[in-house]
């Protein structure tokens, strides 16, 4: 029995007979040359949502994403640290600090570095600060994205690889070229401020584009590319995420 045959014998009714119709929606949709724009939020990429997501994309199931800054990170960390990582099944028993500042009474991940109970740590993988580097010697202005696209097409972080590429989603929208909108996020910040300490390469803000100039790129690309309108919104956890896409096409 395939999934898709298991999911429609088991799934009947409620939310679950739910899920049913909007897989099939979803078929339907693509089958008659619909775009699908995915909006991702929540710690998706931190529970290796690229294991699906990266065929999906292959597949040209999803044609444009709309993420949190964090999930786009989260997928670069998993890339090249994957091996750090540490799942914590009882994580919902950590105590946590009062505002009285009292110890903790354990050996809790953090002390390993291992943050928020489930990520790894990978200090210095990213090697993005040399990317905004030449940027700025270039006098050249980038989106978030596009740096990561860099990094990726110069084989910069080839060499630590630690889990399969066909399972990271942002190599497969790499290898798609798919247009994203998001944030500028934590590995943004800290690359910039690596520079910023390293007399040799200092750069200025400007040379990651703003939010602004990824709506005003987003509202000229979007009709060109999928007509006039937002064809679907396949919002995973989108919260606001799914906000920015819907917002601008009204």
């Amino acid at each position: 029995m395939t999934v898709k045959d298991f999911i429609r014998h088991n799934y009947r009714h409620f939310n679950a007979a739910v899920v049913v119709d909007a897989s099939e929606a979803y078929l339907k949709h693509l089958a008659s040359g619909g775009k699908m724009f995915m909006t991702l939020a929540g710690a998706m990429s931190t529970a290796e949502l690229g294991l699906s997501l990266a065929e999906m994309i292959r597949q040209d199931k999803v044609h444009a994403i709309c993420t949190t800054g964090a999930n786009l990170e989260e997928d670069i960390f998993n890339l090249v640290a994957h091996n750090h990582y540490e799942r914590v099944p009882h994580y919902r028993n950590f105590e946590r600090r009062g505002r009285s500042g009292a110890a903790r009474t354990r050996d809790e991940p953090r002390d390993r570095h291992v943050h928020s109970g489930r990520r790894g740590h990978a200090p210095d993988r990213a090697p993005s600060a040399e990317a905004l580097a030449e940027a700025d010697t270039e006098k050249q202005r980038y989106f978030p994205y596009e740096f990561m696209y860099q990094l990726i097409r110069g084989c910069y972080i080839k060499e630590f690889f630690e889990i399969d590429p066909k399972d990271s989603w942002v190599i497969a929208a790499c290898e798609k070229n798919l247009r994203f909108l998001r944030q500028a996020g934590r590995l943004d910040a800290w690359e910039y401020f690596r520079c910023q300490r390293d007399s040799r390469r200092r750069v200025q803000f400007h040379v990651v584009k703003s939010g602004v100039e990824q709506m005003a790129a987003l509202i000229e690309w979007y009709p060109a590319k999928f007509g006039q309108g937002l064809d679907r919104l396949l919002p995973d956890r989108g919260g606001h995420r799914g906000d920015f896409p819907i917002a601008w096409c009204r």
